[in-house]
């Protein structure tokens, strides 16, 4: 910052880093507004990056930091080249630049348009931001129906903030969402992938969960878990959903890594077993049955949000390994338990008994046979001895080459 204002130019921190800061909170990463357009940040920095189409903006980088410039937004009441809208009013490219009194009003919400301006080290407000920061209201700015409009994913974007802040929704945003959610299947999947991840592993899953669900969002993202969680048995599968979801802030708070693949594999569970279920009832065997169900959900679960291929191949194996824990004789524990994924698929199963979607026995016996010694573990894995039957063998006396002879 200090070095574009040598250059001449303005420079401010704006956004979630000075809402964060604000709040007391440590921002995650810091957004710099300038009125350099990219190709002079460029050449202000030589270790500057430009990136994006939709919207143009510099990268400087410093070792594996990444300061993100952009350049003030102008009003663009006029579409030209540099800014393109889709017939339903989404932005589809905006490279308009202005001066910061036309920038405020090109940002979403009031309290992600606060100025940090280190020359006097004031905060520059123009749309009522701090007002809003103070009550905790996440407001647009400008009509709500026409922001959403512009951009549909604004309206993760709220759901998001209003959780991870604490905050309220203006009842003006509330209406907008309930109204233009069906708004939200209009854009890529490989976006919604992206912001369905950040809703769900920040650390407060169950609430982004029962919020998006609230406001017809969620269904969007997940249609198939949205169908099958209207066919509740005994409180399954909602259940495992909320487990899961709990499973997963609990282990963000206590520093621990969470798994992409795991979450997304407990979403999508319920509407897997479901379909195969029906192809069980149709002659397939299960397992045949589970590799095929799990191709059909990941297919089209893809149309709404673009799961990485990783991804889906993890969830796919922890999904197959679930019918495997059913064999507890002979060579296959062993076999199972030496599986990459062994203990992804083994905490599955345990997630499945704790809310009555497996045997918790099963469970167990499984927690006992992966922490049980060699000779143990091979006296729990002998099949159950049966009595022999069958016709009597008896041997002449003449010598040892004598062949038997059989009795009826």
């Amino acid at each position: 910052m200090y070095r574009l204002q040598k250059e001449g130019f303005d420079a401010y921190l704006v956004g979630g880093c000075v809402r964060d800061l604000l709040l007391g909170r440590e921002p995650k990463d810091f957004d710099v507004v300038t009125n350099a357009d990219p190709d002079q940040v460029r050449r202000v920095f030589r270790n500057c990056r430009l990136i994006g189409r939709r919207f143009r903006l510099a990268h400087v980088h410093f070792g594996r930091e990444i300061i993100e410039v952009a350049t003030f937004r102008g009003a663009g009441e006029e579409q030209s080249d540099k800014q393109v809208l889709n017939k339903e009013g989404r932005l589809l490219r905006d490279n308009v630049y202005g001066a910061i009194e036309e920038d405020v009003w090109r940002r979403d919400f009031t309290v992600n348009a606060l100025y940090y301006n280190i020359k006097d080290f004031s905060v520059v407000d123009y749309v009522g931001g701090m007002a809003d920061h103070k009550a905790g209201v996440i407001r647009l700015i400008g009509d709500p129906d026409m922001r959403f409009r512009e951009d549909p994913v604004r309206m993760l974007r709220a759901v998001r903030f209003a959780v991870k802040l604490g905050f309220n929704l203006d009842p003006e945003c509330e209406k907008a969402i309930h109204n233009d959610a069906q708004l939200l299947a209009s854009i890529p999947s490989a976006r919604l992938y992206d912001e369905a991840i950040k809703l769900f592993l920040f650390g407060y899953a169950l609430q982004t969960f029962e919020m998006l669900r609230h406001y017809g969002l969620f269904q969007v993202l997940f249609p198939a878990t949205e169908n099958s969680l209207a066919v509740e048995d005994s409180g399954f599968p909602r259940l495992l959903l909320v487990k899961a979801l709990e499973n997963s802030d609990n282990r963000i708070a206590e520093g621990k890594t969470v798994t992409a693949y795991f979450l997304l594999a407990a979403f999508l569970w319920e509407p897997v077993r479901m379909l195969a279920k029906e192809k069980m009832a149709q002659g397939e065997v299960e397992f045949i049955a589970y590799q095929d169900a799990a191709s059909e959900i990941i297919a089209r679960q893809i149309r709404s949000t673009a799961l990485p291929r990783h991804i889906s191949m993890a969830m796919r194996e922890v999904w197959s390994m679930q019918p495997k824990f059913n064999a507890r004789t002979g060579s296959k524990p062993s076999r199972l338990i030496g599986h990459p994924r062994f203990r992804a698929a083994y905490d599955f199963l345990v997630l499945r008994a704790e809310t009555g979607g497996a045997d918790p026995e099963l469970a167990e016996w499984w927690t006992t046979y992966q922490n049980a010694s060699d000779n143990e573990q091979r006296k729990m894995t002998q099949p159950p001895r049966s009595k022999k039957s069958g016709r009597k063998r008896s041997y002449s006396r003449k010598g040892k080459d004598s062949t038997p002879k059989t009795e009826p």
